[in-house]
């Protein structure tokens, strides 16, 4: 195709646009869930929670990221079969549908998969372009159903820790002497945990390939350090004469909570920046001419771009999609946001083990639905609930009805 190579530089600046398009989209609404939990909690205010997470995010996204990503996101198409039209045309389309349905949900406050968003697309070009006999169904089936297992574990994990915390300090009669004795060990799991969520998620993308044992020993160390930082931060905690004991233990959980917070947060900076990237990454390969395999080049500017847009859309919307999760669903606290983000941890670190395809939107807020649930069924809006599993439900054929839309639209455009 003439036009491809004569207009690279066109086609190049068009993805660039998209795919920053489509970053301040997951910005605005996916990384929202990781401080959705702190803010509602009264944690951290909208603007800390911008700045910590947006450090966070950028972090991972620019500093392990990945130089090289998958040119078609988890393997829904047979690459062999993707000709340089299909390429282009393809990626533009799916960047441009993912990225308007998240910018759709993330309006009303919706929160939504990043990832069924561009899987979603993918399947919509692919079915058009290449047939529907090329799409691996098996895999959107699979993928499709972590919208019922991710919030389905998430949801029990986040239930059993808050009944723990809540049996071992808040409903004892004496919790602030309670959080002082069981605190250090909560810290120690906090630690844990954040180890193994930066190893097999966080850093993954730096070749960092630990075995199990590995990752345990050294999760084991940062387990220790959080233990002895633990004790000495607690036996300096004041009680506040004229206040209720568990105002007291609350603050107890801000911490933890952040820092569980902010574990999530680079994780999913450093794996969510490929689903605006990795389309981007292969318009540019096709575009320079280069031989399309199952992987594409990411140039550090790519990832650049990437971590950028997904700070803007945090700054910028993502306040939407923080009250969504952190006050409407249920009410939180510090100590019920901490149990939810240590369960959304917990659920990441055991589905990346056990390569259970799932969702970091659907954990969170399954966790969140988890700790209201240990409260009683009363203690959820149901109402939001339910807007937000329609949302769920239709994002993977309304990212492909798009998707279908913009290849058509772009083929238009650019062919000669």
């Amino acid at each position: 195709m003439d036009v491809l190579f004569l207009g690279a530089p066109l086609v190049v600046w068009i993805g660039g646009g998209l795919a920053l398009y489509m970053a301040w989209s997951i910005g605005a609404n996916d990384v929202a869930n990781a401080m959705g939990t702190s803010v509602g909690s009264g944690a951290l205010s909208i603007r800390q929670a911008v700045i910590v997470a947006g450090t966070l995010e950028f972090g991972g996204a620019f500093l392990a990221g990945g130089h090289v990503t998958d040119t078609v996101r988890k393997g829904i198409l047979d690459v062999s079969q993707l000709d340089p039209d299909l390429v282009v045309f393809g990626m533009l389309g799916a960047l441009a549908s993912a990225a308007t349905l998240l910018l759709g949900a993330t309006r009303i406050g919706l929160p939504i998969s990043t990832t069924h968003s561009i899987v979603g697309a993918i399947v919509g070009f692919g079915s058009v372009g290449l047939g529907i006999e090329a799409v691996n169904w098996a895999k959107v089936v699979e993928i499709a159903a972590s919208w019922v297992t991710s919030p389905l574990l998430g949801g029990v994990v986040a239930f059993l820790v808050f009944n723990l915390v809540r049996m071992l300090i808040l409903d004892r009669t004496d919790p602030v002497a309670a959080a002082r004795r069981w605190g250090p060990y909560f810290y120690g799991v906090v630690f844990f945990v954040i180890g193994l969520v930066t190893l097999f998620k966080g850093l993954k993308n730096l070749d960092l390939d630990y075995d199990l044992p590995q990752a345990l020993l050294r999760s084991g160390g940062l387990a220790v350090l959080g233990f002895l930082l633990g004790t000495v931060l607690l036996r300096r905690v004041r009680v506040r004469e004229g206040e209720r004991p568990l105002r007291n233990v609350e603050r107890v959980f801000v911490v933890l909570q952040v820092l569980t917070a902010c574990a999530v947060a680079f994780a999913h900076g450093s794996n969510d920046v490929a689903n605006a990237i990795g389309p981007f990454a292969a318009i540019a390969t096709v575009a320079a001419g280069a031989t399309l395999e199952g992987k594409a080049p990411v140039a550090t500017w790519m990832l650049m771009l990437g971590g950028m847009g997904i700070v803007v859309g945090l700054a910028t919307w993502g306040y939407r999609v923080m009250e969504t999760v952190g006050k409407k669903i249920t009410e939180l606290t510090p100590s019920r946001g901490f149990s939810a983000e240590l369960a959304a941890a917990l659920t990441i670190v055991l589905a990346s083990r056990l390569g259970i395809p799932v969702s970091t939107t659907h954990i969170l807020v399954g966790s969140v639905l988890g700790v209201g649930l240990a409260r009683g069924i009363g203690a959820l809006d149901l109402r939001v609930v339910g807007k937000i599993l329609v949302s769920w439900a239709a994002t993977l054929p309304i990212a492909a009805v798009l998707s279908i839309f913009f290849y058509y639209f772009f083929k238009g455009l650019l062919s000669p």
